[in-house]
């Protein structure tokens, strides 16, 4: 793993075009679970899997279940960030890093001084009401019970992408703007298995795609330069 770092370290050192692509296992380390690892604890506690309680349909029928689900999983206010989060905003501000693109809801990259972070999923931190659009801050969804309810009476639904529903059109359009032109495509933190998020990787056409990642990704064969570990651990030593 050290001679993949060293090379890492030294296309870092000659780029001013590094794009990052991180998904749940950016965060996990400051300890955010990815709610998609089925464990026991939910199973014990809800009656339906994650994927299907986070979903269009279940918020619009059993509104109350999902935020009841949301608050307990989804919100995680006294996350820090990590090693990662703050190697990243370090590159941003040496002029390094044009970008960040993420799959996580968290806002962790925020925390940590990034300035250019395109959430492909939506954010916790922003909330806001179906039927007026009046914004809610996150504290006040945190410390509510039951469906929140705007001052018109509307739910207060979070600017999160449910399953089933659409990505960001404008999000998307300036992940690919720069996907496509960087000259180093990192990509963290996820298993590259929820689409289209994991199709970005097809708009780039350098020779600098690194997978930083625990285990094996589909895309592993195509990359240029492979690390297994967590990313964490990794960035620190970057």
């Amino acid at each position: 793993m050290q001679g993949s770092i060293q090379t890492l370290r030294s296309w870092i050192a000659d780029s001013d075009n590094i794009v990052f692509f991180g998904g749940a296992g950016v965060s996990t380390e400051s300890g955010i679970p990815d709610f998609r690892s089925v464990d026991g604890l939910y199973h014990q506690k809800y009656k339906f899997p994650p994927e299907t309680i986070l979903s269009h349909t279940f918020f619009m029928a059993q509104t109350d279940e999902f935020f009841r689900f949301y608050r307990e999983k989804m919100l995680c206010l006294d996350a820090e960030p990590n090693p990662a989060h703050q190697k990243l905003a370090e590159w941003e501000q040496a002029g390094k890093l044009r970008a960040i693109i993420t799959q996580n809801i968290d806002g962790l990259h925020q925390k940590a001084g990034s300035r250019e972070v395109l959430e492909l999923h939506g954010s916790v931190h922003r909330n806001f009401c179906m039927r007026c659009r009046k914004p809610y801050p996150v504290k006040e969804i945190a410390v509510g019970h039951g469906v929140p309810h705007c001052t018109c009476g509307g739910i207060i639904k979070p600017d999160v992408v449910l399953y089933e529903e659409s990505l960001n059109t404008h999000t998307m359009n300036e992940s690919l703007r720069y996907i496509q032109n960087a000259d180093i495509l990192i990509v963290g933190g996820t298993s590259l298995a929820v689409y289209p998020a994991a199709g970005l990787l097809d708009y780039y056409t350098g020779n600098k795609l690194v997978l930083v990642n625990k285990t094996p990704t589909p895309a592993d064969g195509r990359a240029d330069l492979v690390i297994h570990g967590a990313i964490g651990e990794v960035f620190s030593q970057l």
